[in-house]
């Protein structure tokens, strides 16, 4: 029985450290390793995982850490939808429900210039009564054209795949005709929000009426074949296994592979793992998950485990500050990550949910959080194709 035991420890030993030479070699590791790399305990060999994490960012995206100056507005909670995460949600009528109109969006969208911003992040709930002559793109198109046509210069990016869901279901449109629509009156890119876990049977639990996961893929795919980028998120941390993480992971790899493959003109441009935030969420899912805050030592592993994984082909990671707190999206750096993502100036999702990191950052304050780890600083576009010169 001792024998046996040794042998065993001895092959787990043998498998591990097979995994982490492949991935300290820069080659794409499988889903099964990943899950392999997600589930380890031993202080040690997380720290080897830290540190692989840490050299491929250095390899793939370099030492400056980046940031973006942005504000991010939500048009409206009304929505007809009920997840099971969301505090954020009202129905119409509801204390607390808002919809902001033209004025107020311009308003919040000339203080954000004023204040240097180079991008509008813009999402709201699912609200059947936004639209312009009983139709609902273009009630879309006229949130865009209040923005644009005031400021050309701004890149807007908006609307979820959720959203455009909902605008080609309510108007009985293609999703290409939606996003072709949005991009030609200005869209510059698109949030890859509304992920939670690309796996439908946890998605029944969190999210029963929010689109499936082929759904969701679909319209990304979409979006970048006619040239719109798109970010890429996990909502994690709740009721969703190791297992399922990585194979969220591992769609999101095979999305970015096909658009490469297909020489698509648009890609994911980065990848966003979001802690779960339950404080303020509906009983039943809070219960399930039995805690309120982010656990920090999970999303660092995750962090780095989808470093590992993706990180050949999606270079830009990015922690969240809103849900990790700064100094826990600082520490996120040090797994993987070499974006420390916008300023938001406000944010309201996350924070109705009972997160304790703020919703404005300015700039300085990510500088010297960046800094304090002894790594140089650039302010990007929302593209990572235009940046700053590097500061220290």
């Amino acid at each position: 029985m001792q024998h046996s035991t040794k042998a065993g420890f001895l092959m787990f030993t043998q498998t591990i450290d097979t995994i982490l030479n492949r991935a300290d070699a820069q080659e794409d590791i499988s889903a099964a390793e990943a899950v392999v790399l997600l589930q380890q305990t031993d202080p040690a060999i997380i720290t080897i995982i830290r540190d692989i994490s840490d050299k491929l960012r250095h390899q793939q995206a370099g030492d400056t850490v980046t940031y973006v100056i942005n504000r991010n507005i939500n048009f409206t909670n009304i929505c007809e939808q009920h997840c099971n995460f969301c505090a954020f949600r009202r129905d119409e009528g509801e204390d607390g429900a808002f919809w902001l109109d033209t004025a107020q969006i311009l308003e919040k969208t000339t203080a954000a210039v004023q204040l240097g911003a180079t991008e509008i992040c813009m999402q709201g709930g699912l609200n059947p009564q936004a639209k312009v002559n009983g139709a609902s793109l273009p009630y879309y198109l006229k949130l865009i054209a209040t923005i644009k046509q005031t400021f050309p210069q701004l890149h807007l990016h908006a609307f979820s795949p959720q959203e455009i869901q909902f605008i080609a279901r309510q108007d009985h449109l293609r999703y290409d005709i939606v996003i072709a629509a949005l991009q030609e009156a200005g869209l510059d890119s698109m949030p890859g929000t509304a992920a939670e876990v690309l796996d439908d049977r946890v998605r029944q639990v969190i999210c029963p009426e929010k689109i499936n996961s082929a759904t969701w893929l679909e319209i990304i795919e979409t979006a970048h074949r006619l040239g719109v980028p798109t970010t890429s998120t996990m909502l994690c941390g709740h009721i969703e296994t190791p297992q399922q993480q990585i194979a969220h992971l591992e769609k999101l790899r095979s999305l970015q592979q096909t658009a490469i493959k297909n020489n698509y003109r648009s890609q994911i441009t980065e990848f966003i793992a979001l802690p779960f935030v339950g404080q303020e969420a509906p009983p039943s899912l809070r219960r399930r998950v039995g805690r309120d805050q982010p656990v920090l030592s999970d999303n660092l592993l995750l962090t780095a485990v989808a470093r590992i994984f993706l990180g050949n082909w999606i270079s830009n990671h990015q922690p969240s500050w809103v849900k990790l707190g700064l100094a826990g999206a600082t520490e996120a750096l040090k797994w993987g990550c070499n974006d420390i993502g916008g300023t938001l100036m406000e944010e309201h999702i996350t924070t109705m949910a009972g997160a304790t990191g703020g919703t404005c950052m300015e700039p300085e304050t990510l500088q010297q959080a960046i800094t304090s780890i002894g790594r140089p600083f650039r302010q990007r576009d929302t593209l990572y194709t235009h940046q700053s010169a590097v500061t220290c």
